[in-house]
């Protein structure tokens, strides 16, 4: 039951954040997400079965200290967007965002309300860590994590190229992050746990 809470937890939480990339695309102009039938809440259109369901299964099967899953990206055209310059890294930091605005108001309910946090402290615990590592490793300046697309905008139109034309590679980067480096986080998201949730 447990492991079912956590995919569902990392299911709605994956939506929400990707929802919130198009919500913001869609309050700078670009109407992409909603024409798509993407700028929705439902999760059947969101997910992706080895994205959504296979990772964090076979994470939580094999005994993983964390889970992490992602939902399919949601589309949005740049050129459309009214602020060319910052547009994209507004577009992708909505998403971490709305993962630490969870977070947040979860932690807040497990330090202020301690009738709750009695029936039901490990699965609002759950509910906080899932929402830090999605944020926390979504804000990784790995192409193309949400990080990379915050960032690009600082860089010189040269590098910002070479840079993000690393996507191609993105997905054995993100897997061998997940696999090798997650560890190098873990204390900080233990550390925001913590000083949001007071335990």
């Amino acid at each position: 039951m447990i492991i079912i809470f956590q995919i569902v937890v990392l299911i709605f939480s994956a939506v929400i954040h990707e929802y919130m990339h198009g919500w913001m695309a869609d309050r700078l102009g670009d109407n992409t997400a909603r024409v798509a039938g993407r700028l929705t809440l439902n999760p059947l259109a969101h997910l992706e079965w080895f994205g959504s369901f296979l990772v964090p299964g076979l994470m939580l099967l094999s005994g993983m200290p964390f889970v992490f899953g992602w939902a399919k990206p949601v589309p949005y055209n740049p050129y459309n967007l009214s602020d060319r310059r910052w547009g994209g890294a507004k577009v992708a930091a909505a998403g971490p965002l709305a993962n630490f605005v969870i977070a947040l108001v979860f932690a807040l309910v497990w330090r202020f309300m301690p009738f709750v946090n009695i029936t039901f402290s490990g699965l609002i615990a759950l509910i906080v860590y899932i929402n830090l590592i999605l944020m926390i490793f979504n804000l990784l300046p790995i192409p193309p994590l949400d990080g990379s697309k915050i960032l690009a905008p600082f860089l010189s139109p040269e590098l910002r190229q070479k840079y993000l034309s690393l996507e191609r590679f993105g997905f054995i980067f993100v897997i061998l992050f997940a696999w090798l480096g997650f560890s190098y986080i873990l204390p900080l998201i233990h550390f925001l746990f913590r000083l949001m949730a007071g335990a």
